[in-house]
């Protein structure tokens, strides 16, 4: 979590909202003093049918050949 004074809210604002568009959560002091937060806005939330259709299109995983594949590249004694 960052910190930014209101000066330098209002001189570099810009680069305080990419900021927070890349997630960080930013709080805003005044003579030191935590007066505010700026947090990334939450997305709606994806209806149920989009979600059916999305996870539709999921490959299949096959769980034995996943385990086999991953033990051929790691060493199995660790």
């Amino acid at each position: 979590m960052g910190e930014v004074s209101i000066r330098e809210l209002r001189n570099d604002g810009g680069s305080v909202v990419e900021r927070v568009l890349h997630g960080e959560l930013v709080t805003v002091t005044k003579g030191g003093v935590p007066v505010a937060q700026l947090g990334p806005v939450a997305r709606p939330p994806v209806p149920a049918d989009v979600l059916l259709k999305r996870w539709s299109r999921v490959p299949h995983i096959d769980l034995d050949q996943l385990r086999a594949g991953i033990d051929e590249v790691l060493d199995t004694r660790l």
